[in-house]
This record gives C-alpha cells, structure tokens and sequence, in this order.
C-alpha cells in the first residue's frame, strides 16, 4: 500500500481539479474525457460540475455505486486505513472536498493523501 504521484492534468496544474484527476484514473479515461464528461454532466442537470450531485450522477452512469464510511473512529481512519482494508479494486475516496484514486490497495494522487480522513467511497459494482 503506497501512494503513487498521479496527475493527469494536461498542464501539470494541481488545484481545483481533483476530482477530475481522480475520476479519469479510475475509470480509465483521459483527463480531457473526465472533464467534459463531468461539465456535461453538470449542463444537463443545471448545476455546477463540481457539485456531488453532478460527480455522484457521472460515477453512477460509468457503474459505481456510492458507498459511506463507518463513523466508528472518525478521526482516526485513514486513507491509507483504507487502502489497507481493500487491497484489491478500484475505489474513489470522498475526503471532505477532495477525491482521490485507489487501485488494489494503492492511492492515486497528485499528493500524498494517506493521512487525510475519508468520508466516503465510490466502487464499481460488478
């Protein structure tokens, strides 16, 4: 379980797109593909691609279901927590407003988030 320096963006950026970042890693699609998917999708709801209605409608059309974290110890229960407890899969982490990729028990990340707190996670249901 490591993190693994990821960054799809075009142009090196790192702020204000994680969420595009983390979606075309784990569904395998370029960032220039995750982008306008997630704006269109935003289009067609009247809404801001940013919002996690917009993010959690793409994921559910791409076959991901949302799933919450137990809150059983909140603040102590990492990302790196989690990539342990799923070593195997692809998942996306909803950690307060950022997202990040993990891919068989490694998370995918333009920094290293494994300290950071996940509230929730996308799978992909088989």
């Amino acid at each position: 379980m490591a993190w693994i320096e990821y960054n799809a963006n075009p142009r090196g950026r790192k702020v204000g797109d994680c969420t595009v970042r983390a979606i075309s890693k784990a569904v395998c699609e370029t960032w220039e593909d995750s982008y306008s998917g997630i704006a269109l999708q935003g289009f067609l709801m009247c809404d801001m691609p940013s919002a996690n209605s917009v993010t959690t409608a793409y994921l559910k059309r791409k076959g991901y279901k949302r799933r919450t974290i137990p809150d059983d110890c909140p603040e102590c229960y990492t990302v790196e927590d989690f990539c342990q407890d799923h070593p195997h899969g692809t998942y996306i982490l909803g950690i307060g407003n950022h997202l990040v990729a993990v891919i068989d028990g490694d998370w995918y990340d333009a920094w290293d988030s494994g300290n950071e707190i996940p509230i929730y996670y996308f799978t992909k249901e088989e």
